[in-house]
C-alpha cells in the first residue's frame, strides 16, 4: 500500500500543535499576569455518551475564541473541561443496553443498579474526546475535569 503524503497545511498544523505542547503554551497563558483579574466563562459541557461530531467541533471553536480573546485583553480565564453526565441520552443508551422497556423494569432491577450502569457508561468516549479536542487547537484543561454526576 502506498504511503499517503501529508499536505503542507497538515504538516504545519502538527508542528504548531507540537510547539504548543512542548512549550506548555496553554499553561503559560494561565500563569501570565492578569491585570484585569479573572474572567469567568462557563462552558456548557458535552455529553460523553458519543464521539464529537461537527456540531461539537463548531461550538468548541467558538467556545475557545472567547477565552483566548479575553486572555489577550489582560484577563485570566480558567478553562476547565466538564462532562454532562445525566439526562435522557444516557438513560436511553443504558435502557437499550440492558433491554429495559419500561420504568417498572428499572424499579424491578433497582434504581441503584441502573444508576451504577449509567455511571459506568457515561465516560465511555472520554479518551476520544481528549484526543480530538486538542487536535482542533482548543486550549482547555481536560485533566482537572468536572462531571455533573459528582456532587462536589
Amino acid at each position: 500500500m502506498a504511503e499517503i503524503q501529508k499536505s503542507d497545511a497538515a504538516k504545519r498544523e502538527e508542528e504548531i500543535l507540537a510547539f504548543w505542547e512542548d512549550r506548555h503554551i496553554f499553561s503559560k497563558s494561565l500563569d501570565k499576569a492578569a491585570p484585569k483579574g479573572d474572567f469567568v466563562f462557563y462552558d456548557g459541557p458535552p455529553f460523553a455518551t458519543g464521539l464529537p461530531h461537527h456540531g461539537h467541533i463548531l461550538a468548541s471553536a467558538i467556545k475557545d475564541a472567547i477565552p483566548r480573546f479575553k486572555t489577550m485583553r489582560g484577563y485570566r480565564v480558567r478553562r476547565r473541561w466538564g462532562w454532562d453526565c445525566h439526562g435522557l441520552p444516557l438513560e436511553n443508551i443504558i435502557e437499550k443496553e440492558l433491554g429495559i422497556r419500561t420504568k417498572r423494569d428499572i424499579e424491578e432491577m433497582g434504581v441503584a443498579k441502573f444508576n451504577e450502569a449509567a455511571r459506568g457508561a457515561v465516560l465511555r468516549y472520554a479518551d476520544e474526546w481528549k484526543r480530538i479536542i486538542p487536535r482542533i487547537g482548543r486550549w482547555v484543561d481536560m485533566e482537572d475535569d468536572y462531571k455533573t454526576m459528582d456532587t462536589s
